[in-house]
């Protein structure tokens, strides 16, 4: 970035801006290089101004929540990484009962307060990592549920300047994507609103522990991305991989989980180029085996040599 961008930077945001700063802490699989600039804001305010001054100075950014399902280049990401920390939760009973999130809040999280006030709709969310607006750009879903089923609306504000809210219909979801992902960079998801109803606080938890239960035994502990490819028309990506003879496969200090093939866990010291090998591996082996081409889930992130 030259020097006149890092002055406008550092004149724009004059708190909370680091150069250079390691994305890896900031990321489930913690793995990743660094941001050029990381810009840390903590209210959904702060992070509808910082996207309006950056498009402003037309200067490259993206959002960065509870860094599931994104894989960080070993090289870094230029330009400006917003780490979104804005995690406020209202649970409303006027007019409607609701739950509004800010972005930068975690889904499970949420889903977690919102079973102990026995509200009802999120149960399935309380075993998804990430953020709020990574779920809605993504359609995070799980058991059988997913956003698209429960979201009322999502304040968001695009490049031209425009906050409103969007509707799930006019976020146009899709299995594990949405209007937003298909087109990245054209937008900020600021806030979600849900859909729940009133329940009893025991079976709400009782519902919750099932699921979780469910996700201890058939998913593994530990730091991994999620998902790593969409599961294909009327079959199951981790079945593929397995089928294929690659469960518990290594690459440097990451491997292809022994409990479920789609779940690559970083064993500690794991890079990106490590991910990236066995991504290319699973994907090369499905494909000779079955002939089936695995499309990712998740998101590579920053200054790649080659796309996946």
């Amino acid at each position: 970035m030259s020097g006149d961008t890092d002055k406008q930077l550092r004149n724009a945001f004059p708190e909370g801006l680091q150069a250079g700063a390691p994305l890896a802490p900031y990321t489930a699989a913690r793995i990743g290089g660094p941001a050029e600039y990381l810009l840390t804001i903590r209210s959904a305010a702060e992070l509808e101004s910082a996207a309006r001054r950056l498009w402003e100075l037309q200067i490259e950014f993206r959002v960065l929540g509870g860094g599931s399902n994104v894989l960080i280049a070993d090289a870094g990401v230029t330009g400006v990484v917003v780490l979104n920390q804005a995690r406020a939760v209202r649970f409303e009973t006027e007019p409607e009962i609701r739950v509004w999130a800010e972005s930068g809040a975690s889904l499970g999280g949420t889903a977690r307060r919102a079973a102990e006030r026995g509200l009802s709709g999120l149960e399935w969310a309380a075993t998804v990592p990430g953020s709020v607006g990574g779920a809605v750009v993504g359609n995070a879903g799980a058991h059988g549920s997913d956003i698209a089923g429960v979201l009322e609306q999502a304040e968001i504000i695009d490049r031209s300047g425009e906050r409103r809210a969007w509707s799930a219909a006019e976020l146009e979801f899709g299995y594990r994507t949405s209007r937003l992902k298909r087109n990245p960079g054209q937008a900020v998801v600021l806030s979600g609103q849900f859909r729940v109803s009133q329940s009893e606080p025991e079976a709400v938890r009782a519902r919750m522990a099932e699921f979780n239960e469910n996700r201890q035994r058939t998913q593994p502990t530990g730091a991994s991305l999620g998902s790593m490819f969409k599961n294909p028309p009327g079959e199951a990506a981790g079945r593929l991989i397995e089928a294929a003879g690659l469960k518990g496969s290594r690459q440097g200090a990451v491997e292809i989980s022994r409990l479920h093939a789609n779940f690559f866990v970083n064993e500690g010291g794991g890079r990106a180029s490590d991910v990236f090998a066995l991504i290319e591996r699973a994907r090369t082996r499905v494909a000779e085996q079955f002939g089936v081409e695995l499309e990712l889930e998740i998101e590579l992130v920053g200054k790649w040599k080659r796309h996946a």
